[in-house]
């Protein structure tokens, strides 16, 4: 008789950053749920963050769930504040491989207790030296895309866009011109584009930008994956998955991970949570008291850094807006200056309003109380917006969170953009819209009806529950044997 097979083993690394660490810990749990041994990994500086947010014991994990971590070979910076991206982008392809395969081979060594062969690597779709890792040790590799189909779509067009000669901008005027308004019509899938609504790392002069060229190599490596993952859900993204299909079959939309969890019944995970800062429970509190859909909640996400005259400009739109609201005010938000608003702002507000730091945002968009969202168009917040059927204001930073405000706007029509240049006359207007206009209450239904889809996507029968099993069934469980 053979000796029984072990367990499979998936080996998770995401990319350093809050956006990326939360999908990507959502996935770890549901492959934990399918019987899967989990190890994942993240970065020293991350991995301090989470122990500092959560407490000593954070990341004891469970037997057959490890937290491990590995350098990131990036100077010293703020110990509670998310690193600089393109530093992280640059670096973590130049640093992290030998370190990520060195855990390998301890993974590997069968002289570590109760730990199974790695089976298989789940990457951050912007982490692709795993892939040279993935084939040192002949153990396949699938990605994880934590943003939406329409962004990798967008991505993919990089190159392109380059040879056409749309970017890099002839001078940074270019942004504010008009130029950006500029039609692109060739891509399949994504209709009704202009480069305003591309990823922002386009917004360039210099044909070596960094980010540029860092997304260019990166997504021209993810087709090669077995499997790309994304957080999203097929009624959502039907012309960009379509659009997919001809060249990059093995997609599979999971989405939203975060009703997907409540398939997962086992405390002991649920209580491992991935936020690098502590959240304020009294924010949950606070909203209790409120009337429902009574509170508008703001939140530029983890990594969007705004100055001092757009905080302000913020600040006195909301006072004027006459709604209840709940801020998230990182204390990194203004870059290498403490978040300070008016002290007459909190003087007028301090019936109507709270400022926190930080909160469970997944809890704060599903409670009642909670009637819009003043965001910054990050791909976590759209779709934990959608799946709690609250309707968006959109303030895009970088990043595809251009992409994101356009789908949102004009696609799915649950949001309403501003400015770039904020004017707190726009955000009292489109505040008080978005919670008492007839356009605001159409965002509302069109909110509600995408949860609606998003919900019955996930039910056990739904077409991401359909997914997920084919994922393990056709490609992680047969690859590992």
């Amino acid at each position: 008789m053979s000796p029984p097979k072990s367990k499979p083993h998936a080996l998770f690394i995401p990319y350093p950053a809050q956006g990326h660490i939360t999908p990507m810990l959502k996935l770890a749990k549901l492959l934990h749920l399918k019987g899967f041994h989990i190890s994942f990994v993240n970065t020293d500086f991350n991995h301090n963050r989470l122990i500092r947010s959560r407490g000593p014991n954070a990341l004891d994990g469970l037997p057959d769930f490890r937290f491990y971590s590995i350098p990131d070979g990036l100077p010293p910076s703020d110990p509670d504040a998310t690193q600089d991206i393109p530093a992280l982008c640059k670096y973590t392809r130049i640093n992290c491989l030998a370190p990520f395969s060195n855990l390998i081979s301890e993974l590997n060594n069968s002289s570590v207790s109760g730990v199974p062969p790695v089976t298989c690597i789940v990457s951050d779709a912007i982490m692709t030296f795993t892939m040279e890792a993935a084939d040192n040790f002949g153990i396949p590799v699938v990605l994880l895309w934590t943003a939406s189909a329409c962004s990798l779509l967008a991505y993919m067009q990089y190159r392109q866009l380059v040879e056409r000669g749309y970017t890099p901008l002839q001078d940074m005027s270019d942004v504010t011109n008009g130029y950006l308004n500029t039609k692109i019509d060739w891509v399949p899938g994504m209709k009704g584009m202009t480069l305003k609504y591309f990823p922002s790392f386009l917004r360039t002069t210099d044909i070596n930008d960094i980010m540029l060229n860092f997304f260019i190599v990166e997504i021209e490596a993810v087709p090669k994956a077995r499997a790309i993952i994304i957080n999203s859900f097929d009624a959502l993204e039907e012309d960009a998955l379509q659009a997919f299909s001809a060249t990059n079959p093995n997609i599979y939309c999971l989405g939203p991970l975060n009703f997907m969890m409540n398939q997962i019944q086992d405390t002991r995970l649920k209580s491992i949570g991935s936020s690098l800062w502590k959240e304020e429970d009294s924010c949950i509190d606070w909203l209790d008291k409120r009337e429902p859909n009574s509170v508008v909640y703001v939140n530029f996400g983890s990594i969007t850094p705004m100055n001092a005259k757009q905080l302000t400009e913020f600040a006195w739109g909301l006072a004027n807006s006459k709604k209840f609201f709940l801020w998230i005010v990182r204390p990194d938000i203004i870059a290498g200056d403490a978040a300070m608003v008016p002290p007459e702002f909190l003087i007028k507000t301090k019936e109507r309003g709270m400022l926190a730091s930080w909160c469970s945002q997944e809890q704060v968009l599903k409670h009642p109380a909670t009637g819009g969202f003043l965001t910054h168009s990050g791909w976590n917040s759209t779709i934990e917006s959608i799946s709690s059927g609250v309707p968006v204001i959109c303030w895009p930073f970088f990043s595809d969170q251009q992409t994101n405000c356009k789908y949102s706007c004009v696609e799915w029509g649950i949001g309403m953009e501003i400015d770039n240049n904020v004017k707190r006359n726009e955000v009292e207007e489109l505040v008080r819209e978005l919670m008492d206009g007839e356009k605001g209450k159409k965002m509302k239904q069109n909110a509600l009806e995408w949860k609606r889809k998003a919900e019955a996507a996930t039910t056990p029968s739904g077409s991401s529950s359909t997914n997920l099993n084919r994922l393990v069934d056709e490609v992680l469980v047969l690859l590992a044997n």
